[in-house]
């Protein structure tokens, strides 16, 4: 059975970043992501926008995520897991592109 979960996301830093280290030492970076853009969709564009909560782990993205600060534009690619607690959909990074002016 094949399953796939990567998603590819662009936004901005909407709430500041939380920095945390587990009991284990892995250090955690937690923000909330706004994506607004224009989708086509039955032959027609639509805005869409939406919220998400990303969470960046690991040592390797801690060297990226000491920059990410509200209103940060980012791309972040990862994949999406249901947090318990809440029963929220949270992105996790894999990857984070920051985006410049322009691009």
């Amino acid at each position: 059975m094949l399953t796939i979960n990567n998603w590819l996301l662009s936004g901005t830093v909407c709430k500041a970043p939380i920095q945390k280290v587990s009991p284990s030492g892995i250090p955690h970076c937690q923000f909330l992501l706004e994506h607004r853009s224009q989708q086509k969709e039955a032959g027609l564009y639509r805005q869409t926008w939406c919220r998400i909560p990303v969470v960046a782990s690991g040592h390797e993205l801690k060297k990226h995520t000491h920059n990410i600060r509200f209103g940060t534009k980012l791309t972040i690619e990862g994949f999406v897991s249901c947090h318990q607690i809440r029963n929220k959909l949270v992105l996790h990074a894999e990857k984070i592109k920051f985006i410049n002016f322009g691009e």
